[in-house]
């Protein structure tokens, strides 16, 4: 599963790519580590219908009696825990520049792969929910984010086989994702194409 990714663009380029309205980050540094748990951008559709960019947690609660570590990674979309976040409402976009997979096999080594050298934008298909408990040591209520998973294409298969994020890279991608009926929007539950995506770096935690 992805447990690791990075942020490394701008501010304008995440509005720019997803036609965001309203802008709530403040000053963000660049992020070439995100771990679960922690914070990180996110587009979700307010109310009034406006695309907005704001900051929330990595990790959704675990199902019933699976623990408490925060699940990232959404596959089994037929899941009646899922069903209910997978409605337009609870859909998100997660920017990201590259995405981490460690290898199969030992020693893990980090590998990062992205769709070029210079780290185009894109996002990744993701859930959010509203959720009160203690998380980081607060107890209030935070908002949540996990994204999709899906087979490995040929390029990450030979270091994880089992699963790589669903990536999104089209405004009709983000617009089908964000506003289709959910059977519609599942279709993107795909893995990109093996030559839209490269390794561009391993052996390090972060891609900076």
């Amino acid at each position: 599963m992805c447990n690791l990714y990075s942020m490394t663009t701008t501010q304008e380029a995440m509005r720019r790519l997803a036609r965001v309205m309203r802008d709530s980050l403040g000053n963000l540094p660049s992020l070439p580590g995100i771990f679960p748990d922690q914070l990180a951008p996110v587009v979700r559709v307010g109310k009034d219908g406006e695309r907005a960019l704001e900051m929330m947690r990595w990790g959704f609660p675990p199902p019933p009696k699976l623990g408490t570590r925060p699940v990232t990674n959404v596959r089994n979309t037929a899941s009646s825990y899922w069903r209910p976040w997978l409605k337009p409402e609870f859909r998100c976009l997660v920017p990201a520049t590259s995405f981490c997979e460690y290898t199969d096999s030992q020693p893990k080594v980090p590998h990062w792969f992205a769709l070029g050298d210079d780290r185009p934008l894109f996002a990744f298909a993701g859930i959010w929910r509203p959720w009160t408990g203690e998380r980081k040591k607060e107890t209030r209520e935070h908002l949540l984010f996990s994204f999709l998973t899906t087979e490995s294409n040929d390029v990450v298969r030979p270091i994880h086989a089992k699963a790589m994020p669903v990536m999104l890279t089209t405004p009709e991608e983000f617009d089908t994702w964000l506003s289709a009926d959910v059977e519609a929007a599942l279709t993107l539950q795909r893995p990109l194409p093996a030559d839209r995506l490269k390794i561009v770096a391993k052996g390090k935690r972060s891609d900076d």
